[in-house]
C-alpha cells in the first residue's frame, strides 16, 4: 500500500491554474536544459521516503478541497545557501484532477494514507470530468456530487 503527502496549494485558485503553473515551470526547465520534473521545495523532509516512492503522490488542497495530485518520483534533501535543511519533492509534471473533497487548512505537509485518498476525477465518468471546476465545486457543496 502506498503512502502519499497532502499539501495546500497556496495562492492557487483552481486545478486549471495549477496545471498552468506546472506547464510554465516545464517551459523554463526546458529552456535551461534541466530535467522535465515538477519540483516543490519544502522545509521538512519526509522520513517515510520508501513508502512515498512506492507509488505515492502529492495531493494538492485548492480553495479548501483536495482537488489534484502529482506522482512523486524522488525526494531530495539538501541545504540551502544559509545552511538550512530543505527538501525537494520531485514529481511527474502531470496534474491529475481528483474527486473534490473538503479539507481544512493546515501548515506544511501531512502524510496521507492510501485509504483516505479520493479517486481520480476521470473515474467518475466523462460527464463529471468535463464539467467546469466551479460547477463541480457547487454541486459538491450541495451534496449532489
Amino acid at each position: 500500500m502506498s503512502l502519499h503527502l497532502i499539501k495546500l496549494a497556496v495562492g492557487c485558485d483552481s486545478v486549471k491554474e495549477l496545471k498552468s503553473w506546472v506547464a510554465e515551470r516545464m517551459k523554463t526547465a526546458k529552456k535551461k536544459g534541466l530535467p522535465l520534473h515538477h519540483v516543490h521545495i519544502t522545509r521538512m523532509t519526509p522520513k517515510r521516503v520508501e513508502e512515498l516512492l512506492a507509488g505515492g503522490s502529492l495531493y494538492w488542497v485548492i480553495r479548501g478541497e483536495i482537488a489534484a495530485r502529482e506522482k512523486i518520483i524522488a525526494i531530495e534533501p539538501f541545504r540551502d545557501r544559509d545552511g538550512i535543511g530543505r527538501c525537494r519533492l520531485v514529481m511527474q509534471p502531470k496534474v491529475i484532477a481528483v474527486m473534490p473533497r473538503p479539507m481544512r487548512a493546515f501548515q506544511g505537509w501531512r502524510y496521507f494514507a492510501e485509504s483516505d485518498v479520493p479517486p481520480d476525477l476521470k473515474s467518475a465518468g466523462a460527464g463529471v470530468a468535463a464539467m467546469p471546476e466551479p460547477l463541480r465545486r457547487e454541486l459538491r457543496d450541495l451534496g449532489l456530487l
